[in-house]
């Protein structure tokens, strides 16, 4: 996507009525937009594919191939998923609304529109969007397994990293948004905790979900993992001369979890905890947990 600048800004609007594209295209210009306009859904896609929008405003009710799908489609293509969608229609019913926000929509304005209220969010919205490219960029430079998925299951960005693990491991992208979305969508159903882990299941080489956050109420961040390879405790007692006990308690340390987090996590008492610490500074010859934690993170910075 481009800069957050309005002036360099590309915008697809997509509606079947000439009328509102016409009203709309002067708006925009105005506004300092350089407008891009479909009549229906499919050639949204094909102008997407060619030319990445930075923003694209979306009817929801169009014949053939209707605004919600056309948003579906445009999701499922990994370049075009973090390409905010506001959607203007007639429709103000709290079902329609919600449909357009599930499918992956950032915002529903009804008609008529009004061109300063839109302008404005348009601006929000872009500027969102520019902030999360920003973040996955930086992300992207850690060396960290990590992903996102939407509300359908399907994965929304992904570190090279973990492009490069599913590749290992042999995992289509059919298989993706497939069986794997199915599973991860099942499990998150049960309200996993933080650091909760999911192995999935149908596969050759054997792979681990771990759930960071939900970071918002459609997308989740997760950790893959490869299982087959020694986990980060293991990696600990095997570098490290402590039990596999103490070992579990420092990757969790590693991982900036409080004692009252770890035991709850070991289904182990704090004051465990606690004397398992003690032993982990005597045997690294360290004095507190921000050492240790320092430890752990060194070692485990390739997992």
């Amino acid at each position: 996507m481009s800069s957050s600048n309005d002036n360099d800004a590309v915008v697809l609007v997509v509606d079947d009525s000439p009328e509102t594209l016409s009203l709309l295209n002067e708006v925009l210009e105005q506004a300092g937009y350089t407008v891009l306009v479909a009549l229906d859904g499919k050639q949204a896609i094909t102008i997407a594919e060619k030319i990445t929008p930075d923003i694209i405003l979306l009817d929801a009710v169009m014949p053939k191939l209707d605004g919600f799908e056309t948003c579906q489609q445009l999701k499922a293509n990994p370049a075009l998923t973090e390409i905010p969608v506001i959607f203007m229609t007639g429709l103000s019913d709290t079902n329609s609304i919600i449909k357009a926000l599930d499918c992956g929509g950032v915002d529903y304005l009804s008609k008529p529109i009004n061109p300063d209220e839109l302008t404005a969010r348009m601006r929000v919205h872009r500027r969102n969007a520019h902030r999360t490219a920003s973040a996955h960029s930086a992300l992207d430079t850690t060396g960290q397994h990590l992903f996102t998925i939407n509300g359908n299951g399907r994965i929304v960005w992904a570190t090279p990293q973990t492009k490069a693990l599913f590749e290992h491991a042999q995992v289509s992208d059919s298989w993706q948004n497939t069986e794997m979305a199915s599973q991860l969508l099942s499990w998150l159903a049960h309200d996993p905790r933080p650091n909760q882990s999911l192995k999935l299941s149908g596969l050759a080489h054997p792979l681990e979900v771990r759930l960071l956050e939900r970071a918002g109420k459609h997308e989740v961040l997760l950790k893959l993992r490869d299982a087959a390879a020694p986990s980060g405790a293991e990696q600990l007692k095997t570098a490290l001369p402590l039990t596999e006990r103490e070992s579990e308690v420092l990757y969790w340390i590693g991982n900036g979890k409080t004692d009252r987090e770890i035991a709850q996590i070991l289904a182990i008492s704090p004051r465990t905890i606690n004397k398992h610490l003690q032993q982990i500074f005597r045997k690294l010859e360290v004095g507190n947990r921000t050492s240790a934690a320092a430890i752990a993170i060194r070692i485990l910075a390739d997992d």
